[in-house]
């Protein structure tokens, strides 16, 4: 059977469980179809680059299958008729790769502890350069507001 990788988004006012349940309620529609869910992550909530559905943020879920195409299309045309999911991705892939997806890896790249060799802290300017004082403005040879009355 062909591999494929899925990306679900889900509108942002879900609680965590019940995006969780999204998940599950899926996954268990390509079992029935005949399909296996090899592994699934929640992602977490999200900033998009982009608002869908008046939403700017949306939960994540992700999960790797081995099912046939009839199956993914039925999982795809439930999710699109689902209120609670705004959009839904689907990639065939040749192989499964082991262990968390990158997501995931960054997810704990972040949470581990902080080296002064991991670079500037969130927040800082990084590589841009200090721009010190840049002193008073410039007259600019305009009148002034209090004269013209």
């Amino acid at each position: 059977m062909p591999l494929y990788e899925h990306v679900l988004i889900a509108r942002q006012d879900l609680s965590s469980a019940q995006a969780e349940g999204l998940v599950e309620h899926f996954s268990s529609v390509l079992t029935d179809n005949g399909g296996t869910v090899v592994g699934t992550e929640y992602w977490g909530v999200k900033t998009m680059a982009y608002k869908i559905n008046k939403n700017r943020k949306g939960h994540y879920a992700f999960f790797r299958t081995d099912a046939p195409s009839a199956a993914v299309l039925e999982m795809e045309r439930l999710a699109r008729l689902h209120d609670d999911v705004m959009r839904v991705l689907s990639v065939k892939v040749d192989t499964h790769e082991e262990g968390p997806s990158v997501q995931m890896q960054k997810r704990d790249e972040r949470d581990g502890p902080r080296d002064s060799r991991d670079g500037p802290p969130r927040g800082d300017r990084g590589d841009r350069p200090d721009r010190g004082d840049r002193g008073d403005r410039p007259d600019r040879g305009g009148f002034d507001r209090r004269e013209r009355r």
